[in-house]
């Protein structure tokens, strides 16, 4: 059995956490949606370059259905994601995509059909038991504390936005690849989420624009647009090699990384317990995706 899949999975799950710690440094000064937008723009060349060798596949009205559906989605939650890297630490914001699974139990269902089994019911607990741990220090000031530290902590919000919306895109985007293939639906959909993000980009942060561009401040979005877009392909192509269960629950260790990434580059403090947080909510995680 071939597990080529793992491997760029894995190397999907560090280039994408390693694009965010790079992101994060970049947004110490500079405009959120400015760093967003370039980020995607700095990720075309390579697309642009995997285009010329994808087969055009014959495509139906579902997939442009699902695929213009998912587009303002998609652009939401960058939005959302940039501001959560921004206002708050690494290692509390990132552990939340893990609750993608739990609202895909729901929306999954409404979209697709699928159901969940006890297994499902259990990653759900493990997840729950995850964003617990992650503030477990408020828990002498009461049992109830961590929960309203999550609630209090805005990046772990926008955060659990952006798993919310990316529960709805993920299923979009697995109708749309059902009806196309895996690399052309994830090459055309981020050409077309930073073709549309443009003009959003640059009208929010005109008036920071100027200096982003005099200053050279994108310069420094060079590198995580790089590894944001060997995340792309190496997450389209691994995705075409094995279930898209066993890919995900294997490219969410970027949470693990990017923790690590918290500590040693931005020296976030109680990292002990976010990462033992960070681990329950990751096995929930997996327990859910491989449960049917």
């Amino acid at each position: 059995m071939s597990f080529t899949w793992v491997f760029l999975s894995l190397f999907s799950a560090f280039t994408l956490a390693t694009s965010d710690a790079l992101t994060k440094k970049a947004l110490i000064r500079s405009n959120e949606y400015l760093v967003a937008w370039f980020r995607l723009v700095f990720s075309l060349p390579l697309l642009i370059i995997i285009w010329f060798f994808i087969p055009r596949p014959d495509l139906d009205t579902i997939f442009y259905r699902a695929f213009l559906l998912a587009l303002p989605l998609e652009i939401l939650a960058i939005v959302l994601y940039i501001k959560a890297l921004r206002v708050s630490p690494l290692s509390l914001t990132l552990p939340f995509l893990s609750l993608t699974p739990l609202f895909l139990i729901i929306v999954s269902y409404l979209i697709l059909g699928e159901k969940v089994s006890l297994q499902g019911g259990l990653g759900i607990v493990f997840i729950t038991a995850g964003s617990y741990t992650l503030n477990i220090h408020q828990v002498r000031k009461g049992v109830f504390k961590p929960f309203k530290a999550i609630v209090n902590e805005k990046g772990s919000v926008l955060m659990i936005c952006v798993a919310l919306i990316y529960s709805v895109t993920s299923s979009l985007g697995k109708m749309a690849i059902e009806h196309s293939s895996p690399l052309f639906f994830g090459v055309t959909y981020f050409m077309a989420v930073t073709a549309l993000f443009a003009p959003i980009a640059l009208r929010v942060g005109r008036p920071e624009l100027k200096a982003f561009i005099d200053e050279k401040q994108f310069n420094s979005l060079f590198i995580p647009g790089l590894f944001y877009s060997l995340m792309i392909a190496s997450h389209m192509i691994a995705i075409s090699l094995t279930k898209v269960a066993y890919m995900i629950s294997v490219k969410r260790t970027s949470i693990l990384i990017g923790i690590v990434y918290g500590y040693f580059i931005f020296r976030e403090k109680k990292i002990g317990e976010r990462f033992l947080g960070a681990v329950l909510m990751f096995t929930g995680f997996v327990l859910i995706v491989t449960a049917s």
